[in-house]
């Protein structure tokens, strides 16, 4: 049989499940061969010290690392990949670690979002044009996950995930502290006068005080929930602390796993499937994930092919209730959560109330019922029962109206009950800089009553769709005691971050929707229950504005003009328009 070769600069269809070259025995086209090509690659593997016999045609398999320095979440992977690699070897399988650039989302400006498509484009040219049969994704701050999993997704391959694991518990006097979380606490405490900037320096590192991600139910630990809800994560991988031991072992057992997938040929299409996103959607609103995960799974569903909307979110998650009670949405956190069993006791909620589809299959081999069927709960304060639920309104709200024509959406169980119907006018902010510069003004013209807007902060906007959506109170309001305000932009907000905010209007302000055109004074109409985001504003008047709206001027160039013109839009997961769908791992042609 003649072997396809891949022709640089063409999109590759999908290849078949039956092709024998993909995955499995897939190095064999660089290790195995007699000639000059075979002695050239096997020649320069060996001057790292490794022996002849790891050439003999095992499963080759790679570690793709997203350790960093300047990702703290991240920094302790070193010892992960090790953990990783004894389980290969033990296995029988030959792992290879590679570098993949990192997300750091507590360091790198303007956003990891504006990142995220980038590294997936590294992660998938680095699987595809090295020999490598199965791949462990090590991953943990916000970005690494979905950017990770998104390359692998287009190459197609076994894939197993490996998730850092939350810090352990903050704490700062006798107080019990969240990251993220408290931040914006400690922020809107020191505004209004009641906390010192010392006090907030001594509180730094009472709050980051392990190794691992934030231990909210923000982003990170959303994305390893998700990961395990999936199917692309062994059991418990969302909730054990890095800093326990027993995230040591279950990195040995995936190492061990990753080398049978290879063997069974089990790629990430037959895990990936649409049962498995509708699994994750109502996962995440009984964990009361992040709305980041809205974005990152339908960007994961389309380069698997697989078709999910936006309003699947609001169709499967809107009659999910939350059972978590974490922050942001309550009061403990991510190593209460493992202690009360993680995880499986909530799919297991699910599963017996008839919102799981239990024959969904695992990286384990197993299906999720099999996985989930004998787990037990330790603690209900933590994990409440599906029939006496944390809060009723778990999930994703998704808005539409004339204000988000491609859709908006909220988080119910960080909202306030209070403002989930609410009428009020609104306040502008033309950008991020306008925001800062005026939001405390003590002449700004705003309470609580009234509507804030921020503008040109969604993809292409900021650029790169920052975390800004949940803008702090203007410092007159928090003095007054008020908590919380209707906020929307089209910008996205952290997962450890609450309030009454709408987020991803689409399309965005400087793609020219509507949002572009709101002014202060509009009225806003805001209406969760009836999925409504409406401004008081004539068609006409509409209209009229938009013959007046000029979009920004761009100073983008390499990565970020790239990003600028072929970002989709929030409502579609903001990959880049020729990134959707697999393109399989062909062998490439030599390179001598």
């Amino acid at each position: 049989m003649a072997r396809k070769t891949v022709y640089r600069g063409k999109s590759l269809a999908a290849k078949s499940d039956k092709d024998p070259l993909a995955p499995k025995g897939r190095s064999k086209h660089w290790f195995g061969q007699k000639g000059m090509d075979g002695f050239h690659h096997r020649s320069w593997m060996k001057n790292q010290g490794l022996p002849h016999h790891l050439f003999d045609g095992r499963p080759v398999i790679g570690i793709c690392n997203t350790w960093s320095e300047l990702t703290p979440c991240n920094a302790h992977f070193r010892v992960l990949a090790e953990r990783v690699k004894r389980g290969i070897y033990e296995a029988g399988g030959f792992p290879v670690e590679f570098p993949v650039t990192s997300l750091g989302e507590t360091l790198m400006r303007p956003t990891t979002m504006m990142f995220r498509n980038l590294v997936s484009m590294d992660v998938e040219e680095s699987i595809r044009a090295n020999p490598i049969d199965g791949v462990v994704l090590l991953v943990g701050c916000d970005k690494t996950t979905p950017a990770l999993i998104m390359g692998a997704a287009s190459c197609n391959l076994p894939t197993l995930v490996l998730s850092g694991g939350p810090m352990l518990n903050g704490r700062y006097g006798d107080e019990t502290i969240g990251s993220g979380t408290h931040v914006w606490k400690f922020v809107e405490r020191q505004k209004a006068g009641t906390m010192t900037f010392d006090q907030m320096t001594e509180a730094e590192a009472c709050m980051s005080r392990s190794v691992g991600h934030c231990m909210t139910m923000g982003t990170a630990s959303t994305m390893a929930s998700m990961v395990e809800s999936l199917g692309l994560g062994l059991p418990s991988n969302a909730a054990i602390p890095a800093a326990d031991s027993r995230r040591n072992v279950l990195a040995h057992m995936v190492g061990r796993r990753i080398v049978e997938m290879v063997d069974e040929d089990l790629r990430m299409s037959k895990i990936l499937t649409r049962k498995a996103f509708e699994n994750a959607i109502r996962v995440n609103g009984a964990i009361g994930g992040s709305t980041n995960a809205v974005v990152h799974l339908l960007a994961i569903a389309g380069r698997m092919g697989v078709k999910v909307s936006l309003d699947d979110w609001d169709r499967f998650g809107q009659d999910v209730p939350c059972l978590v009670n974490l922050m942001p949405s309550g009061k403990y956190l991510m190593e209460d959560f493992f202690y009360a069993g993680g995880l499986p006791v909530v799919m297991k909620e699910l599963a017996e109330n008839g919102l799981l589809h239990k024959s969904a299959k695992t990286v384990n081999g197993k299906s999720q019922w099999a996985n989930i069927k004998d787990a037990t709960c330790y603690n209900r304060d933590v994990i409440h029962t599906f029939k006496k639920p944390f809060k009723e309104n778990g999930g994703i709200a998704v808005l539409r109206g004339n204000l988000s024509p491609s859709g908006a959406v909220l988080k119910p169980s960080a909202a306030t009950a209070g403002l989930m119907q609410h009428k009020g006018r609104a306040v502008v902010f033309e950008d991020i800089d306008d925001y800062k510069a005026r939001v405390d003004d003590p002449k700004l013209d705003i309470d609580e009553n009234s509507i804030m807007v921020l503008k040109n902060c969604g993809p292409k906007g900021y650029p790169g769709f920052s975390e800004v959506g949940n803008m702090a109170l203007p410092a007159k309001l928090l003095k007054k005691g008020v908590t919380d305000m209707v906020r929307i932009s089209d910008a996205r907000m952290s997962g450890t971050a609450y309030g009454t905010v709408v987020l991803h209007v689409a399309p965005e302000a400087a793609a020219g929707g509507p949002l572009a055109l709101v002014r202060e004074g509009d009225m806003i109409e805001l209406d969760v229950k009836g999925r409504r985001l409406h401004l008081d504003v004539s068609d006409e008047e509409l209209a009229a504005r938009k013959t007046e709206w000029q979009p920004l001027e761009s100073p983008a160039r390499g990565y970020a003009k790239l990003h600028e013109d072929h970002v989709m839009q929030a409502d579609t997961g903001c990959d880049l328009d020729f990134l959707v769908g697999k393109s399989g791992a062909e062998i490439p042609r030599e390179s001598h």
